[in-house]
Protein backbone atom coordinates (compact mmCIF):
# COMPACT_ATOMS: atom_id res chain seq x y z
CA UNK A 1 0.00 0.00 0.00
CA UNK A 2 1.51 3.33 -0.81
CA UNK A 3 1.98 6.08 2.25
CA UNK A 4 -0.35 8.62 1.55
CA UNK A 5 2.32 10.84 3.34
CA UNK A 6 4.64 9.84 0.70
CA UNK A 7 2.91 8.87 -2.37
CA UNK A 8 4.56 6.87 -4.82
CA UNK A 9 3.07 9.02 -7.75
CA UNK A 10 4.84 11.88 -6.68
CA UNK A 11 4.15 15.00 -8.77
CA UNK A 12 6.34 15.31 -11.63
CA UNK A 13 4.86 11.79 -12.71
CA UNK A 14 1.04 13.15 -11.73
CA UNK A 15 1.93 15.90 -13.94
CA UNK A 16 3.59 13.92 -16.91
CA UNK A 17 0.29 11.43 -16.43
CA UNK A 18 -2.34 14.29 -16.52
CA UNK A 19 -1.46 16.02 -19.22
CA UNK A 20 -0.77 14.99 -22.29
CA UNK A 21 2.04 11.96 -23.09
CA UNK A 22 2.97 9.17 -24.48
CA UNK A 23 3.47 5.88 -22.83
CA UNK A 24 4.74 2.48 -23.99
CA UNK A 25 4.60 -0.58 -22.17
CA UNK A 26 6.78 -3.09 -21.41
CA UNK A 27 5.99 -6.79 -20.75
CA UNK A 28 7.87 -10.05 -20.96
CA UNK A 29 7.76 -12.62 -23.93
CA UNK A 30 7.78 -16.08 -22.72
CA UNK A 31 11.47 -16.08 -23.84
CA UNK A 32 12.45 -13.42 -21.71
CA UNK A 33 12.38 -11.12 -24.27
CA UNK A 34 11.35 -7.61 -23.44
CA UNK A 35 8.03 -6.58 -25.74
CA UNK A 36 6.68 -2.91 -26.15
CA UNK A 37 3.40 -1.08 -27.02
CA UNK A 38 2.49 2.52 -27.03
CA UNK A 39 -0.38 2.62 -24.97
CA UNK A 40 -3.25 4.96 -23.82
CA UNK A 41 -2.74 5.30 -20.32
CA UNK A 42 -4.67 7.22 -17.23
CA UNK A 43 -4.11 7.37 -13.60
CA UNK A 44 -6.63 6.70 -11.05
CA UNK A 45 -4.65 7.42 -7.89
CA UNK A 46 -1.35 5.70 -7.57
CA UNK A 47 -2.25 3.33 -10.24
CA UNK A 48 -2.30 3.64 -13.59
CA UNK A 49 -5.07 1.86 -15.97
CA UNK A 50 -5.50 1.05 -19.44
CA UNK A 51 -7.43 -1.31 -21.75
CA UNK A 52 -6.64 -3.96 -23.92
CA UNK A 53 -8.26 -6.58 -25.72
CA UNK A 54 -7.60 -10.77 -24.66
CA UNK A 55 -5.71 -12.67 -26.96
CA UNK A 56 -2.72 -9.53 -27.86
CA UNK A 57 0.87 -9.96 -27.10
CA UNK A 58 0.79 -7.96 -23.73
CA UNK A 59 -2.05 -9.47 -22.47
CA UNK A 60 -0.85 -13.11 -22.70
CA UNK A 61 2.31 -11.70 -21.56
CA UNK A 62 1.05 -9.77 -18.62
CA UNK A 63 -1.23 -13.36 -17.45
CA UNK A 64 1.95 -15.50 -17.48
CA UNK A 65 3.76 -13.00 -15.68
CA UNK A 66 2.73 -9.68 -14.41
CA UNK A 67 5.81 -7.77 -14.29
CA UNK A 68 5.98 -4.55 -16.45
CA UNK A 69 7.51 -1.47 -16.60
CA UNK A 70 6.00 1.80 -18.00
CA UNK A 71 7.45 4.56 -19.89
CA UNK A 72 5.63 8.15 -20.09
CA UNK A 73 7.11 11.39 -21.90
CA UNK A 74 5.42 14.34 -21.56
CA UNK A 75 4.23 16.01 -25.21
CA UNK A 76 4.76 18.36 -26.76
CA UNK A 77 8.31 17.95 -25.65
CA UNK A 78 8.81 21.86 -24.87
CA UNK A 79 6.28 21.58 -22.10
CA UNK A 80 8.02 22.61 -18.70
CA UNK A 81 9.00 19.73 -17.06
CA UNK A 82 8.75 19.65 -13.21
CA UNK A 83 12.27 17.75 -12.46
CA UNK A 84 14.58 20.50 -13.54
CA UNK A 85 15.97 21.47 -16.69
CA UNK A 86 15.83 17.84 -17.70
CA UNK A 87 13.90 15.97 -19.48
CA UNK A 88 9.89 15.72 -19.21
CA UNK A 89 9.51 12.02 -18.38
CA UNK A 90 9.85 9.31 -15.81
CA UNK A 91 9.47 5.35 -15.68
CA UNK A 92 7.20 3.13 -13.67
CA UNK A 93 7.87 -0.65 -12.73
CA UNK A 94 5.17 -2.48 -10.80
CA UNK A 95 2.63 -5.23 -11.36
CA UNK A 96 -0.13 -5.52 -13.43
CA UNK A 97 -3.90 -6.87 -12.31
CA UNK A 98 -5.98 -7.72 -15.75
CA UNK A 99 -10.07 -7.34 -15.01
CA UNK A 100 -12.57 -8.12 -17.28
CA UNK A 101 -14.10 -5.14 -18.92
CA UNK A 102 -17.04 -7.46 -21.15
CA UNK A 103 -18.76 -3.81 -22.04
CA UNK A 104 -15.82 -2.14 -23.40
CA UNK A 105 -17.00 0.69 -21.78
CA UNK A 106 -13.54 1.87 -20.16
CA UNK A 107 -12.12 1.45 -23.42
CA UNK A 108 -14.65 4.16 -25.16
CA UNK A 109 -13.99 6.11 -22.33
CA UNK A 110 -10.02 5.84 -23.01
CA UNK A 111 -10.76 6.30 -26.63
CA UNK A 112 -12.77 9.46 -25.88
CA UNK A 113 -9.95 11.07 -23.73
CA UNK A 114 -6.89 9.94 -25.84
CA UNK A 115 -8.56 10.75 -29.32
CA UNK A 116 -10.22 13.72 -28.98
CA UNK A 117 -13.89 12.68 -27.99
CA UNK A 118 -14.34 9.87 -30.70
CA UNK A 119 -15.88 6.91 -30.80
CA UNK A 120 -13.66 3.66 -31.29
CA UNK A 121 -14.16 1.95 -34.08
CA UNK A 122 -16.78 -1.73 -33.63
CA UNK A 123 -14.25 -5.06 -32.37
CA UNK A 124 -16.71 -7.53 -33.27
CA UNK A 125 -15.78 -10.79 -30.81
CA UNK A 126 -13.50 -8.69 -28.74
CA UNK A 127 -12.89 -9.60 -24.96
CA UNK A 128 -11.76 -6.32 -23.54
CA UNK A 129 -9.53 -6.13 -20.24
CA UNK A 130 -8.87 -3.11 -17.78
CA UNK A 131 -5.22 -3.55 -16.68
CA UNK A 132 -4.37 -1.94 -13.58
CA UNK A 133 -0.33 -1.49 -12.87
CA UNK A 134 0.12 -1.19 -9.29
CA UNK A 135 3.42 1.04 -9.31
CA UNK A 136 6.42 -0.12 -7.11
CA UNK A 137 9.12 1.29 -8.48
CA UNK A 138 9.14 5.00 -10.15
CA UNK A 139 12.14 6.82 -11.43
CA UNK A 140 12.21 10.51 -12.23
CA UNK A 141 15.27 12.08 -13.82
CA UNK A 142 16.88 14.75 -11.92
CA UNK A 143 19.26 17.71 -13.22
CA UNK A 144 20.49 20.64 -11.14
CA UNK A 145 18.99 23.61 -12.38
CA UNK A 146 16.66 26.80 -11.53
CA UNK A 147 13.95 24.44 -11.09
CA UNK A 148 16.54 21.67 -9.30
CA UNK A 149 19.21 23.67 -8.00
CA UNK A 150 19.71 21.04 -4.97
CA UNK A 151 19.96 18.08 -7.92
CA UNK A 152 21.33 14.69 -6.35
CA UNK A 153 24.53 13.66 -7.25
CA UNK A 154 23.98 10.83 -10.25
CA UNK A 155 21.56 12.85 -11.62
CA UNK A 156 18.37 10.11 -10.68
CA UNK A 157 15.47 10.02 -8.52
CA UNK A 158 14.09 6.93 -7.70
CA UNK A 159 11.20 5.67 -5.28
CA UNK A 160 10.79 2.12 -4.09
CA UNK A 161 7.19 1.07 -2.83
Amino acid sequence: MTDLNHPLLNGPVRYILDGPHLSVLVTIDPDGKPQTSVIFVKRDGDDILFSTIKGRRKTINMSHDSRVSLLIHGLPVDRPSHAGDGPNYATISGVVQLIDDPTGEFHEEMYAIHMGGATPPPEPGAQRVIARIVPQRVYVPTFPGPANAAGNADGQQAQDL
